[in-house]
């Protein structure tokens, strides 16, 4: 018997509801654009500003931004001695408020821990991730905590490279698959506050059953395969990658709940601040997706295969 739910319905739904739309894309990298022309003439004006260059990073520049997004993210790489003893964030901040002047309101740019976020009155948000460059060409940087001045090194071109490279293993598929995965997650956050899955962590799941051989050309089939894996690994599982380092340079293991590492960083594990109960949290509503995907390909009808699958989706799926 045909399944009632086919790849065409799944990403039909994907077009309608979940893919950022490209004249959305557009308007926030107009946005970005004219921050950085901002950013430049004021700099021209202020050689003290110190800044190296301007990056798109996110979800955005990575290709995995949901429909409903109304934030963006943009790297800009300073020079270290610009700041003397000042807090990053807080020297960021105030930098910012400098260019818009009068033009947007002094508290539409607020610090947070790593960066400041300029809210606009169209609702976009633009998060400016200030990031101290290291000069080696490569866009290794740190990231320094507002509150506790801790640094975590990074890298947006390297990261971008990263989820590039297995996006062209699997053109239009992979980042297809990531998509459906934070949509999923967006709807078990509204309905559990306490539910935690950070999107760069649901890159990284994909990402690793790429490089296991997974295939994402059926997309049923693959985000059936992204659950099968939460919920055999129980997220137990180190996770990390050897594009820009290897086994030998991460830590021993940790008494950490879950272990993914950042493909640039082997210090900094990204789920490094869950704990057991977040873990299994995360594997119980996985299996629960589970189920639904096995129930609707053996569902005798089509509604029931549409309510199974408006359990992942959400119940604007129609099929």
């Amino acid at each position: 018997m045909a399944p009632h739910i086919t790849n065409t319905d799944l990403k039909a739904f994907a077009e309608k509801r979940i893919n950022l739309k490209i004249d959305e894309v557009s308007a926030g990298r107009d946005r970005v654009r004219f921050l950085r022309k901002r950013l430049e003439d004021h700099i021209a004006n202020n050689p003290g500003f110190s800044l190296v260059r301007m990056l798109h990073a996110g979800s955005v520049a990575k290709g995995t931004g949901l429909a409903d997004l109304n934030d963006m993210d943009v790297g800009v790489y300073v020079e270290a001695d610009a700041l003397g003893d000042e807090n990053l964030v807080l020297w960021m901040t105030d930098r910012l408020r400098e260019v818009y002047g009068a033009t947007i309101a002094h508290d539409a740019v607020q610090p947070g821990t790593h960066c400041p976020t300029i809210t606009f009155a169209s609702g976009l948000n633009v998060d400016v991730v200030p990031v101290l460059d290291e000069g080696d060409g490569d866009g290794k940087g740190y990231l320094v905590a507002k509150d506790t001045g801790e640094r975590l090194l990074t890298s947006i071109p390297m990261h971008l490279d990263f989820i590039r490279a297995r996006k062209s293993d699997h053109p239009g598929n992979l980042a297809q698959v990531v998509r459906y995965l934070k949509w999923w997650v967006r709807n078990q956050k509204r309905d559990d506050e306490t539910f935690k899955f950070k999107s760069f962590m649901a890159e990284l799941i994909v990402a690793h059953l790429s490089d296991s051989g997974i295939s994402f050309s059926d997309h049923i089939a693959a985000l059936t395969a992204v659950f099968e894996y939460i919920v055999d690994s129980g997220l137990n599982d180190r996770i990390a990658f050897d594009d820009y380092y290897t086994a030998s340079d991460l830590p021993a293991a940790s008494t950490a709940a879950i272990e993914i590492f950042d493909p640039v960083n082997p210090d900094n594990n990204v789920a490094v601040h869950y704990t057991d109960q977040d873990r299994l949290r995360i594997v119980a509503r996985a299996e629960t997706a589970l189920d639904a995907l096995v129930e609707a390909g053996f569902a005798t009808t089509k509604a029931q295969a549409v309510a199974c699958w408006q359990i992942v989706l959400g119940t604007t799926f129609k099929g």
